[in-house]
């Protein structure tokens, strides 16, 4: 039995999930970046205000993964309840 199987049945990596948290740490850090460069060109500083702001995007952007990837999970079960 392959690895993504035996996580299936534990329900600790559903697809949607995983997709859910991909997205959420793609957009966070992109944000965060972006964040991070303005307060550090603001602040004449941005040795330290672009690694602040990957930091806190990188946080965001977990926690938004997680919230899409159990939106899409609660989805796709509602979609089979019908099927049975």
């Amino acid at each position: 039995m392959s690895e993504n199987n035996k996580n299936d049945k534990k329900g600790n990596n559903t697809p949607g999930l995983v997709i859910g948290m991909c997205m959420g740490i793609a957009i966070g850090i992109a944000i965060g970046i972006a964040i991070g460069t303005a307060v550090g060109i603001a602040t004449h500083n941005i040795g330290l205000w672009l690694p602040i702001g990957l930091s806190i995007g990188l946080s965001v952007g977990l926690v938004l993964g997680f919230a899409m990837g159990k939106k899409s999970d609660n989805d796709d079960e509602d979609k089979t309840d019908g099927q049975e």
